[in-house]
């Protein structure tokens, strides 16, 4: 088996456990959007044999997992499922933390309360551990949800923040905790190209749900402020949607939810498909990659609605579904994106030369893919402002190998 994967089990309770890597023929890995859970699937050999025994997990009991690939931890969480067969393999599936908000209902009344003061109460009311909450800004007047779950709470409350600030938040567990984290600080700027990362893809356009026009009313049926989209209108005719906000909200900020929620429902759903790309495990439901697909004419950033990562000896593969970004000013596909690097200013599609050193496979990673990289000129072809390594660059011939992330100043 190979190394590059570590599966260990352990009873609740325990601080230590046992390592059974060498069970296993296949882990899957999955979440999507619009859920707090992640999911680990995995099959194990279930025959003693030569220089192995059998795993003996008995959910009954109390077991928990934690999966590693190179030596980064990616899922911590509790055993739920369990299936033997004839064929002497086994079948498990685990779900983190998360799932106590699932599994878990009760009556939630809040008064003035933030969405951050509801995801710290439902968590403390079923003793979740909590790592960070990121703090949301709308006090929402009243939230009463009767015999539901935790999630479904937390989840109206996100909603209701959103609606009328339009930050989007998420729930994510790790190292066996929860967390709230805003949904813009997510974007890895990873790059996934076709000829490089990509292989077989599926790309679905549609206007069904779009909406050309917004009409904010007060509970009397006032108009207090509406947004439309003439151009677009001319297009495709007219299609409304209208919304009630917190009155307690200033006129100036009812205009401006008015054009925020225009701009997020007047563009079509892009949905794009990707299937057993090669694995990056920081890629997730909730994170944001660069997608460049000359084909379709795609430059542009998604997020990851939904991710089965699938780990089989030394193979690490993906499947994603994605939906184009809406809200984040990260997109650099235009010739126009320009940054200062050593006084000098640089864009996009500008060719550099490069320094020589390293280079990383993301704008956020926090150790480089390779190092000692030779010097050479390089294209510009993405930027992330304000990142670690804001700078992407591909080799423009032989002399170096650059092809991914690097630092100011690593250039000229």
């Amino acid at each position: 088996m190979t190394t590059k994967i570590s599966l260990i089990i352990l009873k609740t309770g325990a601080t230590s456990g046992k390592e059974i890597s060498q069970l296993v023929e296949s882990i899957t890995w999955s979440g999507r959007r619009g859920s707090p859970t992640r999911t680990l699937k995995f099959t194990l050999l279930d025959d003693d044999g030569y220089k192995h025994a059998r795993s003996e997990i008995d959910i009954e009991s109390g077991y928990h997992c934690i999966f590693s690939y190179n030596g980064t931890e990616l899922f911590r969480g509790m055993i739920m499922r369990q299936t033997a067969s004839y064929k002497k393999t086994a079948d498990y599936i685990a779900y983190d933390m998360g799932i106590y908000l699932s599994n878990n209902k009760d009556t939630f009344v809040y008064e003035n309360k933030t969405a951050t003061d509801v995801f710290k109460d439902v968590c403390s009311r079923f003793g979740i551990p909590v790592g960070s909450a990121a703090q949301t800004t709308y006090s929402i007047p009243d939230l009463t949800k009767k015999k539901t779950t935790g999630w479904d709470a937390i989840e109206d409350a996100l909603s209701l923040d959103y609606e009328n600030t339009g930050a989007k938040h998420y729930v994510y567990s790790e190292g066996g905790k929860l967390y709230l984290k805003k949904r813009l600080e997510n974007v890895k700027q990873w790059v996934l190209e076709t000829g490089v990362n990509i292989s077989t893809y599926q790309y679905m356009k549609s206007i069904e749900d779009i909406k050309t026009r917004i009409k904010l009313l007060s509970s009397e049926g006032t108009v207090l402020a509406q947004a439309q989209d003439d151009s677009l209108e001319a297009k495709i005719g007219t299609f409304q949607d209208i919304d009630t906000p917190d009155e307690s909200l200033t006129t100036a900020q009812i205009t401006a939810l008015a054009k925020s929620l225009l701009e997020e429902k007047s563009t079509p759903e892009r949905t794009l498909t990707l299937n057993k790309v090669l694995g990056l495990p920081d890629v997730i439901s909730g994170v944001g990659v660069f997608i460049n697909i000359p084909h379709l004419d795609l430059n542009k950033t998604f997020y990851v609605d939904e991710d089965t990562h699938t780990f089989e000896g030394e193979l690490h593969t993906m499947s994603l579904t994605l939906n184009l970004v809406s809200e984040t000013s990260t997109d650099t596909s235009s010739s126009s994106s320009s940054s200062n690097t050593s006084n000098k200013t640089y864009k996009v599609g500008d060719v550099v030369q490069f320094n020589g050193g390293k280079h990383y496979v993301s704008s956020t990673a926090s150790s480089p893919a390779s190092t000692n990289l030779a010097a050479g000129p390089a294209k510009i072809t993405y930027t992330a402002k304000g990142a670690a390594h804001p700078w992407h660059l591909v080799h423009t011939d032989s002399q170096t190998r650059v092809y991914g992330w690097v630092d100011d100043g690593t250039f000229s």
